[in-house]
């Protein structure tokens, strides 16, 4: 599929992440409009859309972390704590898939054919690193022209229990079994700055060989972030590309209306993280 794109909608963009559990409607339902315009113009786009956790995720990771910070197996733990630590981990499942609820929604509303399917029922890790992702459901959803839609969630993982994907980690897995040739990240900020937080200069191209002479300059997250925020991204993603050198990766602003639909339809946004050869 060379025209598969995989499009994430970031959690600071879909929810205001310095309120708990708090989504941005408005704008899941214009973001879902630009999805459904870019589908609609171009018949042979293939979609897999990603959405972060947001105030939703983040938040419950947080609330419940003295209780999944220790492995539920460890022979320190007793029957009382090994319950209340599945309990925080139903709580985290429970808020991701609230989350994702309201963006299918969204996406409903915007008569887009999507079906979510949960990382969690299809997803089993081994010591936080995806061991096995039945990828039967999302295949079959791409060939019938279903966009499939995956999220940030928690799985269980044969070691500690359970573990906090976020929508970077199931992305690195994806990219490298469906060979995806674009990634699109559509968050609040218009780029990657190269003077944040002053928010001056942006960053037009980002490879592994000029990463560090900004990598000290990036920053973290607005609101609660469980997963590093921007430097932690960027980071995830050049690895990404070093391993898939053919792979273009953008980080734009959603925030921006219409900028969704022109990043789906090809325009180049925001910054492009991409091999030293491309």
């Amino acid at each position: 599929m060379d025209n598969l794109v995989f499009l994430k909608l970031g959690g600071s963009l879909i929810t205001d992440k310095t309120q708990p559990f708090t989504p941005r409607l408005d704008k899941l339902l214009q973001v879902a409009g630009e999805i459904k315009s870019a589908l609609s113009g171009d018949s042979g786009l293939k979609l897999v859309l990603g959405h972060g956790s947001g105030s939703f995720g983040h938040y419950a990771v947080k609330e419940q972390s003295a209780l999944l910070d220790l492995p539920p197996f460890s022979p320190k733990k007793s029957g009382e704590s090994r319950k209340s630590y599945w309990e925080g981990f139903s709580e985290v499942w429970f808020r991701a898939s609230q989350l994702n609820r309201i963006v299918m929604e969204a996406l409903n509303k915007a008569a887009i054919p999507a079906i979510s399917l949960p990382p969690s029922a299809v997803v089993n890790a081994q010591d936080g690193i995806i061991k096995h992702w039945d990828l039967s459901a999302l295949q079959s959803a791409l060939k019938v022209g279903l966009v499939p839609v995956i999220y940030g969630d928690i799985v269980f993982d044969e070691v500690r229990g359970g573990v906090v994907l976020s929508t970077e980690a199931l992305l690195f897995h994806l990219a490298h079994q469906l060979s995806l040739k674009h990634v699109l990240l559509a968050g609040l900020e218009a780029a990657v700055w190269a003077d944040f937080p002053i928010r001056r200069q942006t960053v037009g191209k980002i490879t592994p060989s000029t990463f560090n002479s900004i990598s000290g300059k990036l920053g973290g997250s607005h609101g609660v972030d469980v997963t590093g925020g921007m430097r932690s991204k960027v980071e995830e993603m050049l690895r990404l590309v070093q391993q898939i050198p053919s792979l273009s990766i953008q980080i734009f602003s959603g925030e921006e209306v219409g900028n969704v639909e022109k990043a789906l339809r090809g325009d180049l946004l925001g910054t492009l993280i991409a091999g030293d050869k491309v």
